[in-house]
């Protein structure tokens, strides 16, 4: 991951003078979803660059040592080798961009991680992940655990209720005590966006939460009913923007929850260079948090290269 978000000093003002235009947004995510996408040899270049930017996930209550284990193989090797030996791109790094599991599966990835020769990092979600309505203690001690399994990148669920009630000096020093307890490692910070009620809601979290130090904002959990829409996407990146042109720090972008086709992923980086510029339009500030997303990409490519599509079962997980 790339530079760190070092965060600010709480700025109340700043908060409580946000306002969200709500029908510009709707309109300028319509815009975006309107938009045409690339075909032939430059979809399947957006397509390599979504692969890159992909936090392959899996956050289920059946994980065991062997899925995980299969997970990570599959984050090391995420396109099959003939399919980008054919498109000349073999050789040159394209894996996904981490491998996102539960705290008490953190171990497992690393070690299969380490057993590969991988350097790729291991995230983990934390904080009482889904719902954060655990006591703070308890959900910084899941963030010690998880840090101290080895995970380098720290996906932190903030307490809605904070949120909603307007408490955000306290949402603030919930993160900025997450943030410390993350230590070396990268903290993604969950909104939960579904659960927030209004865009203006969204720009104030998204506001705090890069005060308080986090890397990256993430859109969902993915459990809630309402994951990464444009029109919320479009609310955190122009907060983003703000924040950087108001301090000079760069901060991440994370949407998760329901990114399921190769389609879509290019809808998103397109979002991202026009709304936010190049410098976004990497692994170190942009992800996609996705679990099937990859099996459809990898399809797309598939039939670039062949003329045909592969059956499911031709592309296996690893």
């Amino acid at each position: 991951m790339g530079v760190r978000n070092p965060g600010v000093d709480l700025d109340l003002e700043w908060v409580s003078k946000v306002r969200v235009n709500t029908q510009a947004v709707l309109k300028r995510a319509q815009q975006v979803q309107g938009c045409k996408v690339a075909k032939k040899q430059w979809q399947a270049a957006w397509l390599l660059k979504a692969v890159t930017c992909i936090d392959l996930t899996t956050l289920s209550g059946d994980d065991t040592p062997s899925n995980v284990h299969r997970l990570c193989m599959k984050a090391i090797q995420p396109v099959r080798h003939d399919l980008l030996k054919s498109m000349d791109m073999h050789g040159k790094g394209i894996t996904n961009a981490a491998v996102c599991v539960y705290p008490s599966r953190v171990a497992d990835a690393v070690k299969s991680l380490k057993a590969a020769n991988s350097s790729l990092p291991v995230a983990s979600v934390a904080t009482g992940f889904p719902a954060g309505q655990t006591p703070l203690k308890t959900r910084l001690e899941e963030v010690h655990m998880a840090v101290a399994d080895g995970a380098m990148e720290i996906d932190i669920v903030i307490n809605r209720t904070l949120a909603l009630t307007g408490q955000w000096t306290a949402l603030y020093d919930e993160v900025r005590q997450f943030r410390e307890a993350c230590g070396e490692a990268h903290m993604k910070t969950i909104l939960a966006v579904g659960e927030l009620g209004t865009f203006t809601n969204v720009y104030k979290a998204s506001l705090v939460s890069m005060m308080a130090g986090s890397d990256f904002i993430k859109t969902s959990t993915g459990k809630e009913s309402v994951n990464a829409t444009y029109p919320v996407a479009i609310v955190m990146v122009r907060a983003i923007r703000d924040y950087y042109l108001r301090t000079g720090h760069k901060v991440g972008f994370k949407p998760a929850g329901g990114i399921r086709t190769a389609q879509e992923s290019v809808v998103w980086l397109a979002l991202i260079k026009e709304e936010l510029g190049n410098d976004w339009l990497s692994p170190q500030l942009f992800r996609l948090g996705a679990s099937s997303l990859l099996a459809d990409i990898e399809r797309q490519i598939y039939h670039y290269v062949t003329g045909r599509y592969a059956a499911y079962h031709e592309l296996p997980m690893a």
